[in-house]
């Protein structure tokens, strides 16, 4: 099984600084759906792992999560992709939960439910506790320089890099999709072109 875990806010969505409370509020990166569709069709069953402490903050509820989740599956399927399951934190940093990233908690969850190994699956994020928690249960760590990661300094990259050693980075969520659907062709001995996000072939 192609498994590849995706952060959501700042990955896959524009993030806001008060925090995503409706379906509205849901906006999707430019090339971000695309992409998901793409891993799609290369064979990669696509899920998320998310912090939402908006729940534990009192900002929103599941009510206004499931919509958002139902808008981001409704812009998908006109690109032909899907996720196949969002596994989120609700909890706020003061309820030291095992959940929430950097924690393994999601991951660990992930695992169990689609009954298989995280060694090597790869896991892209904004954020250094996305791919801090990814390193801790033995994923293919990817950050991309959307969200969040966007203001990161070279000095803070450098920095991550030497806790995370095998840390890939990318410009954006499409980036990312193009590395790991080229490099599974070409372990499959694949060498026909592959359509990259831009249009052109490599």
């Amino acid at each position: 099984m192609k498994l590849v875990i995706l952060d959501r806010d700042g990955t896959i969505n524009h993030e806001r600084d008060d925090y995503i409370k409706s379906a509205d509020e849901w906006v999707p990166l430019p090339g971000a759906l695309e992409a998901i569709a793409r891993l799609n069709h290369a064979g990669w069953h696509v899920v998320v792992a998310t912090n939402q402490s908006g729940i534990g903050r009192g900002l929103f509820d599941m009510v206004a999560l499931n919509a958002m989740h139902a808008r981001m599956n409704q812009l998908l399927a006109r690109h032909g992709g899907r996720v196949e399951a969002v596994f989120f934190c609700p909890h706020t940093p003061e309820d030291q939960c095992t959940c929430r990233k950097p924690l393994p908690g999601l991951f660990k969850m992930i695992g169990q439910r689609f009954g298989v190994s995280l060694a090597g699956v790869p896991m892209v994020g904004d954020l250094p506790r996305d791919v801090l928690a990814a390193q801790s249960v033995g994923c293919e760590p990817h950050l991309v320089r959307t969200g969040q990661a966007a203001s990161m300094s070279e000095t803070e990259l450098i920095d991550l890099r030497q806790q995370v050693s095998d840390l890939t980075i990318h410009p954006d969520l499409s980036s990312f999709a193009d590395f790991l659907i080229l490099r599974d062709r070409r372990a499959h001995g694949e060498d026909s072109p592959v359509a990259t996000h831009m249009g052109e072939l490599t």
